[in-house]
């Protein structure tokens, strides 16, 4: 097993916010809950009639953000349970001024799809994760600025009319990863 080093980027203090399909007129919603096992809940409903088998949910990090990441590997989850359904990780490096009518403008976002059936650490690295802009994958998209992450959201979508309905997923911890491999001279490759 390769040794790893752990950053925890949340515990409590961060402010979290909806951003669910109701504002493309849809009907699907989601709650993050703190259980009072130091875990969070990402629930709601996932509604896919509104939209016409289309539909999503999110939970996102409401405050400006800046990480440098750059040190890490990528970010791994720990997933205290699940009811089995398709997730997306997504990340974002940046953020555009509100539109005049307060919604916000969309940027290229990063993401990475996973499925737990139970408890489980999702890791995901750098090279995991694809360039999307509004769900369509961009083959042309600048690097992700590791150096000033912005924004991490968790989402479930209905991957056109693929799942539906209730969803329930128990997040204990998300952290960037580090391998300390890369420190060690005896793994090292020689250039």
């Amino acid at each position: 097993m390769v040794p790893l080093s752990r950053t925890f980027l949340f515990g409590g203090d961060q402010t979290w916010t909806s951003s669910d399909d109701r504002v493309r007129g849809g009907s699907s919603y989601s709650s993050l809950t703190i259980l009072p096992n130091n875990t969070v809940q990402f629930h709601g409903h996932l509604d896919i009639t509104t939209l016409g088998g289309a539909g999503f949910a999110s939970q996102r990090t409401a405050d400006d953000l800046s990480w440098d990441l750059s040190d890490a590997d990528g970010l791994e989850l720990g997933i205290a349970g699940s009811d089995g359904k398709l997730y997306t990780l997504t990340l974002k490096d940046k953020l555009l001024p509100k539109r005049p009518d307060g919604r916000e403008q969309s940027t290229i976002s990063w993401e990475y799809n996973f499925q737990p059936e139970e408890k489980t650490n999702v890791r995901v690295t750098w090279e995991d994760l694809r360039a999307t802009y509004r769900g369509r994958e961009v083959e042309d998209a600048e690097p992700l600025d590791l150096k000033n992450i912005r924004r991490i959201s968790i989402m479930i979508r209905s991957f056109f009319g693929r799942q539906e309905g209730d969803f329930s997923l128990d997040i204990a911890s998300i952290g960037a990863f580090r391998s300390d491999l890369r420190d060690d001279p005896r793994t090292a490759h020689p250039d």
